[in-house]
């Protein structure tokens, strides 16, 4: 059964510093260094992490998490010079208070996880070259493809995954966009201190959208994965995705359909195919949005392993946010997953407000795995 997690959470932007130039190019490479944008920010967070349901036994041996961090992000990018940008991002994650426990802290595994570990790192470095409506980028970078559910960044915690490689995006087309990525080492969540941390890949990224419907934007993608440290993670995924609203006077109807199947690649030691899909729809009418969905992400409980998995997905935008099914970071479990979720939220004087209920079983036998409340509160200020 799916245990009952409380965790609470605040974080800020508490400075923001900016000084950047136009757009048009250089005359000099000392001019590109002076014209360029620079950014330095400091995001605090706290995270409190209460896991109620465990028995006494398990208990007394695990506290609460109580970690308090603050990431500071440095970030310089020149202005173009002949085409060509660099741009490099520097992150430094602090804990300030850290009666917590991450994969790369052994010595606090008395505590409940949060997956904050401390640590200084490049989050990205690369060379971009842009001619027409192509640009070409190479090095360390962040890629965000769609919803970020195959493809993304895991924005939400405090270290960024991002990615070595080339990327190539190309708007020649009208209303097109189109995009193709290789990457050879994936920059984890859990830090490079963790033997985990990096993963070495020869993976090919591919995804074409096209928003020139009026009503909405459709993608289509395949992504074929290589993990040489997790072969469990290789695959190959092809897919389509439509998302999009439209008004009814004055009720804006939203809609959202998806399919993709999957299988296994490379070293994988599964053999296996296995679909996805997601359904949803909503309305959004005097400043409130509510929406209704369902997420299936396909197992075979006959076969270890034998499961959709989207092990570079921002994972924690989907099936809830106490993160129960992370599945070691393929993103599913062994029978699989069936997700049905409610989300409404609207603004009241400036402050976001959104609640959500998930209800989820399992895809193959439609075994109960409980349900999950959730709530935000949040306010930009400038």
């Amino acid at each position: 059964m799916l245990r009952r997690n409380k965790t609470v959470l605040a974080s800020a932007i508490l400075l923001g510093l900016y000084s950047g130039g136009e757009v048009y190019a250089a005359d000099s490479i000392t001019s590109a260094v002076k014209e360029g944008s620079y950014k330095l920010s400091f995001r605090a967070r706290y995270e409190y992490v209460d896991v109620a349901d465990k028995d006494t036994a398990e208990k007394e041996a695990v506290d609460d998490a109580n970690a308090v961090t603050l990431k500071t992000r440095l970030t310089a990018i020149t202005a173009p010079y002949y085409g060509f940008k660099v741009g490099l991002e520097f992150d430094d994650v602090t804990a300030i208070v850290d009666r917590y426990n991450t994969p790369a802290e052994p010595s606090n595994a008395d505590k409940e996880m949060v997956v904050d570990p401390e640590g200084t790192e490049i989050n990205q470095a690369y060379l971009e070259y842009g001619i027409g409506k192509t640009s070409i980028k190479y090095g360390r970078q962040r890629i965000l493809l769609d919803n970020q559910r195959f493809v993304g960044g895991v924005g939400f915690r405090q270290n960024e995954q991002t990615y070595d490689g080339l990327t190539v995006v190309n708007k020649s087309l009208p209303d097109t966009t189109l995009f193709y990525g290789f990457v050879n080492n994936v920059n984890r969540i859990v830090g490079e201190s963790l033997a985990g941390g990096d993963h070495d890949n020869r993976t090919h990224l591919l995804n074409a959208g096209y928003s020139g419907l009026g009503f909405g934007k459709f993608s289509t993608y395949a992504y074929v994965i290589d993990n040489d440290d997790a072969a469990a993670f290789s695959s190959k995924t092809m897919g389509v995705r439509f998302s999009g609203s439209t008004d009814v006077g004055s009720v804006g109807l939203l809609y959202t359909a998806e399919y993709a199947t999957q299988s296994d690649f490379a070293d994988n030691p599964v053999d296996y195919d296995a679909d996805y899909f997601v359904l949803e729809g909503g309305v959004k009418a005097a400043g409130v949005t509510a929406k209704l969905g369902y997420e299936s992400l396909e197992g075979d409980e006959n076969k270890e392993g034998a499961f959709f998995r989207t092990p570079l997905a921002t994972l924690h935008k989907f099936q809830g946010w106490t993160d129960k099914f992370l599945g070691g970071g393929t993103g599913n479990i062994k029978h699989g997953i069936d997700d049905l979720y409610f989300t409404v939220g609207g603004n009241v004087a400036g402050v976001k407000l959104m609640g959500v209920y998930h209800d989820y079983e399992t895809n193959d036998g439609g075994i109960d795995l409980g349900s999950e409340y959730a709530f935000v509160v949040a306010k930009k200020f400038d």
